[in-house]
């Protein structure tokens, strides 16, 4: 009784009734926390009964859900013309205390991103994702806008990219979502992508490295580095340097770099063990595409893990992911054995 009178929590009879300083909230997608207004935190569990809770049900006729400007849901009355922060459903809420599983929650290729975010509000939170007008970089800016972060689509074509923000608004109209050209085949536009965001002011508390090239035929980009190296690597390598101080500054923050398990089938050191650059970036008659692209995310898997070294002290960590083998997106599209290699897989791996 002393611990519990220490903390506040004896003052109320009901098991469910809220100690002084506490108010209890929901999330976007329908998950109850509590909030303590004494030290400013806040969490899942009821602070009296440890429950999990989420609201059932719509909302009330005449209801409708909105966002301040500080992220935070509210609700408005339309009929009565009132509004609030606490969520009218809140007196049908239903538990949610799953059994804690005896080993860590494990995902396969049936989990969905939704699924994965389940009962995150992400207000508040701002996020880069890189080639996200489609593929895995689409579903991953539409799942975190849904949760409320405030999430910034990095296209090479600034029209396609305006078309992917159309079709997560459709979703949710109040997504806060937006486009913004970024070419990482050339590094001026890299740079002025990194001024152009660093104008609005904003935090930045997730970059997404996640666009790529994949088979493409050997070119030079306006650099005059081979592309696939560049767009996959030097290009991510150059904006994570440009946006390491606005990384810093909103910490904790994460950099998260999209590889492969194709990392594991190349090398890019020379004979005596001595990296080669040559290898990097090879010329014409030395360029097989598979390979390229295999040296590429070699290097996002070292530079993940460098960076990681690095800024993880100053609240910046970095990890570099393997998305699954042989998802079927548009990234096979450069030569028509891959499109055939990735129908014929289709049915069998992990889907957008």
């Amino acid at each position: 009784m002393a611990a519990l009178k220490y903390a506040g929590l004896e003052d109320t009879d009901s098991e469910e009734e809220l100690p002084p300083g506490w108010e209890e909230r929901t999330t976007k997608d329908g998950w109850v926390y509590y909030a303590n207004h004494l030290e400013e935190k806040t969490q899942w569990e009821h602070p009296k009964s440890g429950k999990r809770k989420r609201v059932a049900g719509d909302l009330p006729y005449g209801w409708e859900q909105e966002t301040d400007e500080n992220g935070q849901v509210y609700f408005v009355d339309h009929i009565n013309k009132r509004t609030t922060y606490l969520d009218p459903r809140l007196a049908f809420t239903v538990e949610d205390n799953p059994v804690k599983p005896t080993t860590r929650q494990k995902y396969d290729g049936n989990s969905t991103a939704m699924e994965i975010l389940q009962g995150c509000d992400l207000s508040g939170k701002v996020v880069i994702i890189t080639g996200a007008n489609s593929g895995i970089g689409f579903e991953t800016a539409k799942s975190l806008a849904l949760h409320g972060a405030c999430v910034i689509l990095a296209c090479r074509s600034l029209a396609r990219g305006n078309d992917a923000v159309q079709r997560i608004l459709g979703e949710w109209h109040k997504a806060k979502v937006e486009a913004m050209t970024l070419d990482l085949a050339s590094l001026q536009s890299v740079k002025h992508f990194a001024e152009a965001f660093k104008s609005k002011n904003l935090p930045l508390h997730i970059l997404v490295c996640n666009a790529a090239v994949f088979g493409a035929p050997w070119s030079l980009t306006e650099d005059g580095l081979e592309s696939t190296f560049q767009v996959n690597h030097l290009g991510h390598f150059y904006l994570v340097q440009l946006l390491e101080d606005v990384l810093r500054q909103s910490s904790p923050a994460r950099v998260v770099v999209v590889s492969s398990e194709s990392h594991r089938f190349t090398e890019i050191k020379d004979s005596s063990g001595k990296l080669d650059f040559s290898l990097l970036s090879p010329s014409e008659k030395d360029y097989w595409a598979m390979l390229a692209y295999n040296r590429s995310k070699l290097c996002n898997i070292l530079f993940s893990n460098e960076l990681n070294r690095r800024l993880s002290p100053h609240g910046v960590t970095s990890n570099a992911v393997h998305p699954g083998n042989m998802i079927y997106s548009s990234i096979h599209r450069n030569w028509w054995v891959y499109t055939l290699l990735f129908t014929l897989a289709r049915p069998f791996t992990k889907s957008m």
